[in-house]
C-alpha cells in the first residue's frame, strides 16, 4: 500500500483502506447523509449512465475545495433532495479505491429540519427498513457501512 495515500488516515475514526490496482487514482471527497424516519432509512438511486449508474446510495455529494464535509452535506442535500438538514454524528469514514478513482466518504446522521425529500439530483428515492436494506444494490465503497447498518440496531434509533 502506498504510504502517501494512507497518510492522515491513521486514527480510530479514519477510513479503512480497501485496495485496488491503481494507487495513483484521483481522490474524490464525498459527504453522505443517513436520514432515518419511522424505522426507515432514505436511499437515492444514481442516474443510469453515471458512474455506478442505477445503484443505490446514501444521498450527498462531493466536497468543494475549502468546504467542510458537514457544509458540503448541507449544500448537497438541499440541491439533491430539496431539504434543509442538521448534520449530526459521524457514523462511518471510508476510503475506497475503484479502478479509475478513489473516494473518501464521510457518512453522517442527519435530521431533516425543513422540506420533504424529492428526487431533484438523483434518479429516485426510496425509504427502506433495516431488514430490506440488503435487497438494494449499492456501490462497493458502501459495503462496510451496509454491514454495520444491518448488524447494529442502535444506528436505527433516533438520536433526538
Amino acid at each position: 500500500m502506498d504510504p502517501d495515500f494512507a497518510a492522515g488516515f491513521q486514527d480510530a475514526n479514519s477510513p479503512t483502506l480497501q485496495r485496488s490496482n491503481t494507487p495513483d487514482s484521483p481522490l474524490i471527497e464525498v459527504a453522505a447523509g443517513l436520514i432515518f424516519r419511522d424505522g426507515q432509512l432514505l436511499i437515492a438511486q444514481r442516474y443510469p449512465g453515471s458512474h455506478q449508474g442505477g445503484l443505490w446510495e446514501f444521498p450527498g455529494g462531493k466536497r468543494e475545495p475549502g468546504e467542510t464535509f458537514e457544509a458540503a452535506l448541507v449544500r448537497e442535500l438541499a440541491e439533491e433532495l430539496g431539504v434543509r438538514v442538521e448534520v449530526g454524528e459521524l457514523i462511518e469514514n471510508i476510503l475506497h479505491r475503484y479502478p479509475d478513482k478513489s473516494v473518501h466518504i464521510q457518512f453522517y446522521r442527519c435530521e431533516i429540519r425543513a422540506g420533504e425529500p424529492r428526487a431533484l439530483g438523483c434518479h429516485a428515492l426510496r425509504w427502506v427498513r433495516q431488514a430490506r436494506l440488503r435487497e438494494q444494490d449499492f456501490p462497493a465503497a458502501d459495503a462496510r457501512l451496509l454491514d454495520r447498518l444491518v448488524r447494529e440496531d442502535r444506528l436505527w434509533v433516533s438520536a433526538g
